[in-house]
């Protein structure tokens, strides 16, 4: 789609050329890579962009879980210079369509709208989505609220839908004096013992170059499963893939600063390592192992709520995110709380296989609320089939 200017009258001012604009489908199972610098280049110029878009995560993630042939980027270009763009995987079945790539392993999806001309990259990203047929849909999970996608489904014409998704928790980026005045006096008081124990327990905490993060991560998955093998660890944490793709994608991501790993030492053991992702409107604590020796010894969540957090001061950040989920840990610190959306976007007029889709959604939902007030165990045992 290109738009230009009328060539101006004989003795007429000129008149400045409007833009042209053009959008792009790539299907080629190495399109991530071949456009990986322009990408990066994008992703800087886009706000809300987190680092689960970042060039490094995303390619990391297809070459490790995509699937040949399922590939499609969406790309928008004013002047030529790329200003849109988004991944996404086509999946099987009688309502197939499009999904974003992450599936589970994410905590946020979006699209790379570049700041300077992001609505009406929108508009152009949203003309360009192929759903033109009545089966046709796109499902994004892990929406934040706030998310560059968010002005494509509004400019979107076709059925949309928009649903709660999983809960994330927010914090200011505040030194932990501060921090603790969020907390009641009592137990302030007791997170203050706890710090001031960390403090002097001798653990040294070591940050890690790109050449050494695949060491420091087996490290981490290592600890990992040490410390849930009592209680269950989510089965993806185990599979060499997930392996690959965490020291891909990480190296990547600390090259360029979009993610820092920490290694904990104590007494010249390494007893825990964490990995913390950047961007510049927060950061957040992705995953991490500590051996259960030390839980008997230090406040574990302390200690590594403490390095994530000196990690986004020192970089200006102005919030860090809990990410999913509400463990008990997270709580004690009284984050705010800011839940996820799902979007789905189905074609354009009659649509019903997107209402088909969006029914099944609210019927899922309902069931998921009856498990889990009338069935609990079952729903921990079709959750565990369903990871298995």
């Amino acid at each position: 789609m290109s738009t230009e200017a009328a060539a101006p009258a004989a003795g007429l001012p000129a008149q400045a050329r409007a833009p042209h604009w053009t959008t792009e489908l790539r299907r080629e199972d190495d399109a991530l890579d071949t456009l990986a610098e322009e990408w990066d280049d994008l992703v800087a110029r886009c706000r809300t962009a987190t680092f689960f878009q970042a060039a490094a995560w995303q390619r990391s993630w297809w070459r490790q879980y995509g699937t040949p042939g399922a590939l499609l980027v969406v790309l928008v270009r004013r002047e030529g210079r790329l200003v849109g763009a988004g991944a996404f995987r086509r999946r099987g079945g009688p309502l197939g369509g499009l999904t974003g790539l992450g599936a589970g392993l994410i905590d946020f999806t979006d699209v790379l709208l570049d700041d300077d001309c992001a609505d009406r990259a929108a508009a152009e990203f949203a003309d360009a989505l192929p759903l033109t047929r009545p089966w046709h849909s796109l499902e994004l999970r892990e929406v934040r609220p706030e998310a560059a996608v968010q002005r494509v489904f509004e400019k979107w014409r076709g059925r949309r839908s928009r649903f709660g998704d999983s809960l994330c928790q927010y914090l200011p980026a505040a030194p932990m004096d501060q921090l603790l005045k969020r907390v009641p006096g009592r137990t302030a008081q007791r997170s203050r013992v706890k710090l001031r124990k960390i403090a002097e327990s001798g653990v040294e905490v070591r940050a890690t170059g790109p050449e050494e993060v695949p060491q420091a991560l087996d490290g981490l998955l290592r600890l990992h499963f040490l410390q849930w093998q009592e209680r269950g660890v989510t089965p993806e944490h185990r599979s060499e893939r997930f392996a690959r793709h965490l020291s891909e994608s990480t190296a990547g991501l600390v090259a360029t600063g979009r993610a820092a790993v920490h290694q904990f030492w104590l007494d010249g053991e390494l007893v825990a390592v964490d990995l913390v992702l950047l961007c510049p409107s927060f950061s957040g604590l992705y995953l991490y192992g500590a051996h259960p020796a030390l839980r008997e010894r230090l406040d574990i969540a302390g200690l590594l709520f403490g390095a994530a957090l000196d990690e986004t001061l020192g970089a200006g950040i102005p919030v860090i995110s809990l990410l999913r989920g509400q463990e008990p840990y997270k709580q004690r610190w009284r984050p705010d709380q800011l839940p996820n959306q799902r979007l789905l976007f189905g074609p354009r007029g009659a649509a019903p296989a997107a209402a088909a889709r969006g029914g099944a959604v609210r019927a899922r939902r309902a069931a998921v609320r009856l498990l889990g007030t009338r069935a609990p165990r079952l729903k921990e045992a079709l959750a565990a089939r369903r990871r298995s």
